[in-house]
């Protein structure tokens, strides 16, 4: 891989207490402005810490726009889903977020991004970032907590995966929420207990998701009191600066399954999944084949998953078949997780051919063939 320009903050240890929980930067006029003309659509990407439900954040954040502002119309479109980084949210955010109207987008993605590598992560972030702004959103990074961010955390240093995204709030001008931070100083302080906040240490029960939501409300409460709801004509959108990683993800498009050419027994069928697509590229028997061309530099797999899925070889260009052995997690059940794969982002640009065949897996915890293909994506 190309290396980008190194993402990690150069912020001095200092007193977790003292490390501050919002980072303002550019306002939010956009946001002000649509209150101001009566309706406003929020937009949320994130994993389970953020997907809908009646305990997570984003609910008391949506409710509190639609008591401050009684006269605006108050719509949100939530797009989280466990257990998906910002891979995800790269092939995901067109369909989902942007063609959807949303004027304000929070992004949340420090938490279910920490296992991935720093420079895949550089640009699956920078690229959903990108394709929020071009589209003329407002954007808002919140992070969440995990334990991997513990050690750091109590030294007063910022984790590797905050201090990268606040390299891109620094340079994209957006402003952030240390949500986990806030909720980390209220357990301190004993104001909550570790419990309230995450019962199975990582999701947030309705006490913890409150601490988040709080501390984005507060944020929220701040930015409105400092820049008050004006109706007046937008601006033009100021142009995006260079990117950090000049391979991010800010082009990924998504090929119409309808235009991958099989072999075997494949079904395009409608089904409620996770995937939100609505169709998946479904077969149950091994030795199928996929097939499709083109044009750029990578591409990545989306597969509704679980331990009967399958497992695929697959080859770029005629290559050497590569075979997969993905994980199955004791906690991710037999189907209905979303499952990003990503076969390669760093090919020369132009016109290549995907082939992928499905396989068994031969191990004891892959106890199906099924496999269902939700999204494609061509980056």
């Amino acid at each position: 891989m190309t290396p980008s320009v190194p993402l990690r903050s150069a912020l001095p240890a200092q007193p977790v207490d003292a490390l501050p929980v919002v980072r303002r930067r550019r306002p939010l006029a956009g946001t002000a402005r649509h209150l101001a003309g009566g309706a406003l659509t929020l937009g949320f990407l994130g994993g389970s810490i953020t997907e809908d439900g009646d305990s997570n954040w984003p609910g008391p954040v949506a409710r509190w726009f639609a008591a401050a502002f009684p006269r605006a119309r108050i719509a949100a479109e939530n797009a989280g889903m466990g257990a998906t980084g910002s891979d995800s949210a790269c092939l995901r955010a067109r369909a989902e977020i942007i063609d959807r109207g949303c004027h304000l987008t929070f992004v949340e993605y420090a938490v279910n991004d920490n296992g991935t590598e720093t420079e895949r992560r550089a640009r699956t972030r920078e690229g959903v970032i990108r394709q929020l702004l071009a589209a003329g959103h407002e954007v808002v990074l919140v992070y969440t907590y995990c334990q991997g961010m513990y050690d750091d955390m109590l030294a007063g240093r910022m984790p590797p995966t905050v201090a990268e995204f606040e390299a891109l709030a620094e340079h994209y001008g957006l402003s952030s929420v240390w949500a986990g931070l806030h909720a980390l100083n209220e357990v301190r302080s004993g104001a909550m207990k570790w419990g309230e906040w995450l019962p199975d240490g990582l999701h947030p029960a309705h006490r913890g998701s409150w601490s988040y939501a709080e501390a984005i409300i507060g944020f929220l409460k701040e930015e409105f009191a400092a820049a008050p709801a004006s109706a007046a004509s937008p601006s033009a959108p100021a142009a995006l600066p260079a990117p950090l990683s000049p391979q991010n993800w800010e082009s990924a498009v998504l090929l119409p399954l309808e235009s991958v050419e099989a072999e075997g027994p494949w079904v395009l069928r409608r089904v409620q999944t996770r995937l939100h697509t609505g169709r998946v590229l479904e077969s149950h028997t091994p030795g199928a084949r996929l097939r499709f061309a083109f044009e750029g530099r990578g591409v990545a797999l989306a597969f509704e998953y679980g331990k009967r899925s399958a497992e695929f070889a697959y080859r770029v260009d005629g290559g050497e078949w590569t075979a997969t052995k993905r994980e199955r997690y004791d906690w991710g059940g037999d189907c209905g997780m979303v499952q990003p794969y990503v076969i390669a982002d760093d090919l020369p640009p132009g016109r290549h051919t995907f082939e992928l065949e499905l396989l068994h897996g031969n191990r004891p915890d892959c106890t199906g063939t099924e496999l269902r293909l939700g999204l494609i994506g061509i980056l």
